[in-house]
């Protein structure tokens, strides 16, 4: 039945439904007649034949689980008669073929970017304000509150209005007038920017830099290094007590490593040489105040399409995530490194059981065996605290249809499309090489994308079956949705439907083309994501070690 059930790989030995399927309801499996004994949930999976305890599940063409016990034809496969099963994994196997996409209808596109000195290109002009210990937290806020609003940067607060429209009528004794007001009513306008090339200032705060091990403090530093490095990033105003581990010379020693010599504008500011809280406050507001007027003289030139580095994440996934909105992405990616540009994969603890064809897609024995040990070494280390990847799926994951990791994670590989794998990286450090890059990243959302800004990426494509808000502070969230019930209850967040390739209306192709077109619009400037809109500046720096 057409747009009902969905076999994505002829190998599979389990269906999608992508409606919901009523008991009795008699389907056709590619010449295999079925009557559906139970109900089956959309976006949930039953057995193509009756599977005994002990069976493996075949799902997009891999093992994903095994049963644990009997399942009929037809069978609902759940976390009751499922467990986690993947398979192993050894060195590259294979030679890298791939067939790149036709991209000559964007070969000569270009896009209007942020030129900086060392030849990397930015979609947008931000300057960072970043504490190296959490100790100087309040400070950076202090400095939000000084610049914010006087600058124009500070997005209207409706719900402050909207309080005050709750206050008078309470005041008036009408509170069961409450539900007449809403927060559109109290929309309060738009402030004017005093600096019109600069897209904003990023407070950036943490819980790092002290009480950790000395590897959680360079792990910092260098990811602060690549925010600052980022070519959305025109400079920062860095704030540091003093006696912390992650002192100013080691954020330095890592920006090195990225630019020698440095050419972006630093403020540095250390409150223990400083004085009183006041005088250091007063010389980061001036100092920075100067640094804002400098940037704002830059202007946005041509580039081409190839200096764009677009990282690929998911969150809160459901289970047409790897039908509909990953393998879209993964087809813009494929986009992206036909054209030149680098796209970045991450969330590790999510590609479990795809590593062996993530190994022979690599473009070298190096890159191979480093994602090999640093998988290994990743699934060591979750074992040794007591969980494991098989603990990965979420309660809203196994309830919209993922209840395995290695489900779910052959679903989230789909992002990184087909094209080779160009280099592999460990947490905090930084992409260089045209093409597609794996990223050691967790799986939660939050931290993974802020390991892709400060790995360089430029934009965040971000899949979302259930409903996820998650943005960062420098690199523009464009949020796609597997589904298109969820894009018209949550237009606020979503900015693509991919539930289109879902009823049958686009092909993943189609949209695919469709996230590359948009890319091009918020690498111009031309389009505000809605993460972007929303304030929404997600910034969780990965914290590996213990605290001592």
């Amino acid at each position: 039945m057409a747009n009902t059930i969905l076999k994505i790989d002829p190998r599979d030995n389990v269906w999608v439904a992508l409606q919901d399927l009523q008991a009795g309801l008699e389907v056709d499996l590619n010449g295999l007649k079925l009557t559906i004994p139970q109900k089956v949930q959309a976006k949930h999976k039953f057995t193509e034949k009756a599977m005994p305890k002990g069976s493996e599940i075949i799902m997009y063409g891999i093992l994903v689980g095994q049963t644990t016990t009997d399942i009929p034809q037809g069978g609902i496969v759940t976390t009751q008669n499922v467990v986690h099963k993947s398979a192993d994994f050894n060195e590259k196997k294979a030679n890298v073929l791939w067939n790149a996409p036709n991209v000559d209808k964007w070969k000569n596109t270009s896009f209007m970017g942020f030129h900086r000195p060392d030849g990397q290109v930015g979609v947008a002009n931000y300057w960072l304000v970043i504490p190296l210990v959490f100790c100087e937290n309040r400070n950076v806020g202090v400095i939000r509150n000084a610049f914010e609003e006087e600058l124009g940067f500070s997005k209207p607060d409706n719900f402050k209005q909207y309080v005050r429209e709750l206050v008078k009528l309470y005041k008036e004794g009408k509170a069961d007038d409450f539900e007449s007001v809403s927060v559109a009513d109290a929309h309060t306008g738009t402030p004017n920017k005093l600096f019109k090339n600069v897209d904003g200032l990023k407070f950036l705060t943490h819980e790092g830099g002290c009480g950790g091990t000395r590897q959680d403090s360079e792990a910092l530093c260098a990811l602060l290094a690549g925010y600052i490095n980022n070519p959305n990033v025109a400079g920062a105003t860095v704030l540091s007590l003093g006696c912390q581990h992650a002192q100013t010379s080691l954020l330095l020693s890592q920006l090195r490593k990225l630019q020698n010599p440095i050419e972006k504008p630093l403020v540095l500011l250390e409150q223990q040489n400083e004085g009183t809280e006041q005088q250091l406050l007063a010389k980061a507001i001036r100092k920075t105040f100067t640094e804002l007027i400098k940037i704002d003289k830059l202007e946005r030139k041509p580039a081409p399409l190839s200096k764009l580095t677009i990282g690929l994440e998911c969150g809160g996934s459901d289970g047409f995530s790897g039908i509909s909105a990953n393998p879209a992405v993964g087809h813009a990616s494929d986009l992206m490194v036909a054209l030149g540009g680098k796209t970045i994969l991450s969330e590790f603890p999510e590609l479990c059981g795809v590593e062996q064809e993530l190994l022979n897609r690599c473009t070298t024995e190096q890159s191979a065996g480093r994602f090999a040990e640093l998988m290994r070494a990743y699934e060591k280390s979750a074992k040794d605290s007591g969980s494991g990847f098989d603990m990965n799926p979420s309660p809203g994951n196994i309830r919209d249809g993922l209840i395995t990791d290695a489900i779910k994670s052959a679903g989230a590989a789909k992002k990184g499309g087909t094209s080779p794998v160009a280099d592999v990286l460990d947490y905090g450090e930084y992409v260089s090489k045209q093409g597609l890059n794996l990223l050691c990243t967790p799986g939660n959302d939050v931290e993974s994308t802020t390991a892709m800004a400060g790995s360089g990426a430029t934009i965040v494509l971000f899949t979302t079956g259930l409903g996820t808000p998650t943005g960062n502070p420098i690199a523009p969230v464009i949020k796609i949705s597997t589904n298109t019930i969820l894009a018209n209850k949550m237009p606020d967040i979503i900015d693509i439907d991919a539930g289109t390739i879902i009823d049958g209306q686009k092909s993943i192709e189609n949209v695919g083309e469709e996230i590359l077109e948009m890319i091009i619009q918020v690498a111009n400037g031309q389009y505000t994501t809605k993460a972007v809109e929303s304030v929404q500046n997600d910034f969780i720096p990965w914290k590996r070690g213990v605290s001592l």
